[in-house]
Parts: C-alpha cells; sequence; structure tokens
C-alpha cells in the first residue's frame, strides 16, 4: 500500500477513520477482503490477501488491533533477497506484544525500507514504527499522512488528500442530521480516485527516473505500460451511534484496464474496543443543606463503582469512580516540568 491518511479521535462522531490506496503490480495475485484465521488459532483477521506472500498490507483484527503497512522507496537501499514485508502486519494482529519489543523484532529482521501504524485499541495505544527511524513514536488524537517516506512527510498526493479527508470529515460532523457512514464513504472512494499530476517542481526526489517519479505522483496510481497502478481503494469509518461504536470497511478493487470496480463491504459492531481504565479514589465533602457530594473529578465523566463495603459508605469521605473512555487513545500521560538551577 502506497498512501493511507489516519483520522484517530479528531471528530467525536467519527473517532476512527482510515482511507488508503495500495499500489502494486497486477499480475501479483491477491484475495479480495475477507475474514482469516492465520496459523495457531489466534483471533481472525479481517482483510485483503498477498497470495504471493500470504501476507497483507492493512488489516484488522476481531480483539481490537490495527495495522497498516507501506514501503519505503529508496531504490539504493533495496535488497533483492530481503524478506517479504507481508508478514510484518498479520504478525502485529497476532500477537499481544509491546510496540517497542515489535519494533525491534521487526527493524532486525533485515526486510527492506516500511512504515507500519500499529494500533491496539484495547490499550488505547496507536503507533508509527519504521525500520528507517530509531524508535517507534506514539501519536495522540489527529490527522496523519503517510506514503512511501516518513510519516506525515509533504509530498503532494499526501497533502492534497490529508487537506480533502479533513474537510470531509468537517462537514460530515456537522450535526445528528448530516450524512452518515455510507455518504462519507462513497466521498473519500472519489477522494482516492484522484488523478491530479503534481507539478514536476513539487514532486520528491527518492532517487527513481523523473518519468517513474510523474507516474507515481497521484493520488490514484496507473503507469503508462499498465502493469502497475492502484489495485485497490480502502475506507474504514468508526461511528459513533449513541453509546455504541459501528465500524464500517469499504473495499473497491479497480481492474487494470477498463472495467467495473468490485466493492465488498464488512460490519463490525462494537469494535474497536475501549481501552480498560484504572478505579480512581476521590475525595468527597458533605454539604449538609443539600446532602449532595462535590468532588474534584467532574460527575459527567464518571461511572460510579459500588463498594459493596458498608463501611466506607457510612464514611462518606471518599468514594471509588472509574473515568469513563472518551475516545480511542489513551491520554498521554503529562511529563513533568524541568527543573531550573537550584539557589541556594
Amino acid at each position: 500500500m502506497c498512501l493511507a491518511v489516519l483520522a484517530i479521535d479528531h471528530s467525536r462522531r467519527f473517532p476512527l477513520v482510515l482511507v488508503s490506496n495500495r499500489d502494486e503490480f497486477f499480475d501479483r495475485p491477491a484475495s479480495r477482503l475477507g475474514w482469516w484465521t492465520p496459523p495457531g488459532g489466534q483471533a481472525e483477521i479481517l482483510s485483503g490477501r498477498d497470495q504471493s506472500s500470504g501476507g497483507t498490507w492493512l488489516g484488522l483484527s476481531a480483539t481490537g488491533r490495527l495495522a497498516l503497512l507501506t514501503n519505503v522507496r529508496d531504490p539504493r537501499r533495496q535488497e533483492p533477497e530481503a524478506p517479504t514485508r507481508g508478514t510484518i502486519v498479520p504478525e502485529w494482529l497476532s500477537t499481544d506484544s509491546a510496540p517497542d519489543r515489535f519494533w525491534v523484532r521487526s527493524a532486525l529482521r533485515g526486510h527492506n525500507g516500511f512504515n507500519l501504524i500499529a494500533a491496539d485499541f484495547a490499550r488505547g495505544d496507536c503507533w508509527w514504527m519504521s525500520n528507517h527511524a530509531r524508535s517507534p513514536v506514539r501519536l495522540e488524537r489527529g490527522l496523519f499522512g503517510l506514503s512511501n517516506a516518513g510519516l506525515d512527510t509533504p509530498w503532494p498526493k499526501v497533502v492534497r488528500l490529508r487537506e480533502q479527508v479533513a474537510a470531509a470529515m468537517a462537514q460530515a460532523s456537522q450535526g445528528d442530521l448530516a450524512p452518515g457512514a455510507d455518504a462519507l464513504a462513497q466521498q473519500l472512494l472519489a477522494l482516492l480516485a484522484d488523478r491530479h499530476q503534481p507539478e514536476d517542481e513539487q514532486l520528491p526526489a527518492t532517487g527513481v527516473p523523473l518519468a517513474l517519479e510523474r507516474e507515481l505522483a497521484p493520488i490514484f496510481v496507473r503507469t503508462r505500460d499498465g502493469r502497475y497502478g492502484t489495485r485497490c481503494s480502502t475506507v474504514l469509518i468508526t461511528e459513533r451511534i449513541g453509546r455504541h461504536l459501528v465500524t464500517q470497511v469499504y473495499e473497491r478493487s479497480h481492474p487494470p484496464g477498463p472495467g467495473l470496480a468490485l466493492m465488498r463491504r464488512a460490519t463490525l459492531k462494537d469494535w474497536p474496543p475501549r481501552y480498560q481504565t484504572e478505579p480512581v479514589l476521590v475525595e468527597t465533602r458533605m454539604h449538609e443543606h443539600r446532602g449532595s457530594v462535590d468532588s474534584p473529578v467532574r460527575d459527567e465523566a464518571l461511572d460510579e463503582i459500588d463498594s459493596h463495603d458498608p463501611g466506607a459508605l457510612a464514611a462518606a469521605s471518599t468514594r471509588v469512580v472509574m473515568p469513563r473512555v472518551r475516545g480511542l487513545l489513551k491520554p498521554a500521560r503529562p511529563t513533568a516540568p524541568a527543573r531550573g538551577p537550584s539557589r541556594r
């Protein structure tokens, strides 16, 4: 896959939106979107599959993991005998390894250059990893673009698609009467079919001939010889409906020449899962004239836990609360402020 835009906790109504184009040679066989079980009987995976290597470029697991992969375009550092990168995505979806350990294991395996967006929603985390980077980077809420260079590298098609996705999401998030996931998906799929050609002075210099750089520059790719191009376009949209999350995955497969594109769709209810939070003990005080409890934590952001402890309830000096999960990602832990030089 060669182009993706990810919006995570960028919209309250649509907390997760992912749009992507996979570019590949048309003579490389692949299966369309579907559920399958990896070896070893781990959790099921929803993805397309590369039939040459058995791997995939984009997928999610029933347990709440998501991954997408792009190659790094650097012909000077390509090793023909390097292991396939397509196994990285199903390995992330099938493991429970921490991101740092997974990155070290993948980076040292000898793959050619890759980018990996790896999310574990059950833990409230999303990471960008690359074997061309010094360490994984934890993503906070926002809108991100990725192609065949580092995260948010401002290639023309990355900037163009990211801006268009932001505008489409803003329009679709204007009130409950705005169009739902299906209408947004059709708009995003249309954006992925954009063949706008940037000017030569805007193109990156990745080490390939200028003529090929031009052919790879649009959002939707087709080389002149017809052998390589955008094989499929995928849109994933998570919509908040009441107190539930409903995720729709749309995949449009494109033929190498004239012909109809084929569409597949999957619906997942209550996916992604919400991450778990730790109970918090909060001090309270009673007001005799009202008989109510005031807390330094906002009541509307908490779900109270019944302690079943008569003594604790009688004391009414503390209560146990569970912070309510508001987004898909755990808030970043605040860092301690830097201390200045001490004075004596």
